[in-house]
């Protein structure tokens, strides 16, 4: 794993990037600045990780998706698009194969539970501890991008990941965010 510093200062870059992609579009309303700086961020978030993670090659196949994000994309990853671009694919093809082969081991399972008598249903603390397992990996699953087609020990890897990356945004937003909280005084002051 990289440094944080070196994190930040790849996020910083490439953030600064995208915001001069998206500002030079003037007419642009308040909710559209904010996705556009939101989607900045993130495509900078993952570009910072250089497509190595699921979860930064799904943020950029989200992106790529609409035609405004495909420009913003192409211009802050630069010369890595096209290999990240097939990277992203072929992780999409696989996870529409992992959903398939889930459905019909559902299906198939469903299927062996009809057969089979019903037993009653005991409530010990094992099966209540696994439906809470499971239902909180669901929802791991849902927070990290392209965490629906990962498996728990992918997952657990690629959200640790996923969180370094976030706090190092969040940290270089923050800074960014007092950096100009401090100027504006002094140009109140001037005028």
């Amino acid at each position: 794993m990289r440094s944080s510093s070196s994190l930040k200062r790849e996020f910083l870059k490439k953030w600064i990037l995208g915001l001069q992609v998206c500002n030079s579009s003037k007419n642009m309303s308040v909710f559209e600045r904010k996705k556009a700086i939101k989607l900045s961020a993130d495509v900078a978030m993952a570009s910072a990780r250089k497509g190595k993670t699921c979860w930064s090659r799904a943020l950029i196949a989200n992106a790529s998706s609409n035609e405004n994000g495909e420009e913003l994309v192409k211009k802050i990853l630069g010369s890595d698009y096209e290999k990240l671009k097939r990277n992203s694919t072929v992780s999409r093809r696989r996870t529409r194969c992992r959903k398939i082969l889930k459905r019909s081991y559902n299906r198939i399972r469903k299927a062996m539970k009809r057969s089979t008598p019903s037993r009653a249903k005991r409530f010990d603390s094992s099966s209540v501890a696994k439906k809470m397992i499971k239902k909180r990996t669901q929802v791991l699953k849902s927070l990290v991008p392209g965490g629906e087609s990962m498996d728990e020990a992918l997952l657990i890897e690629e959200t640790l990941d996923y969180i370094m990356s976030v706090r190092a945004q969040i940290d270089v937003m923050r800074s960014f965010a007092n950096a100009t909280e401090t100027k504006n005084p002094r140009e109140d002051q001037q005028w």
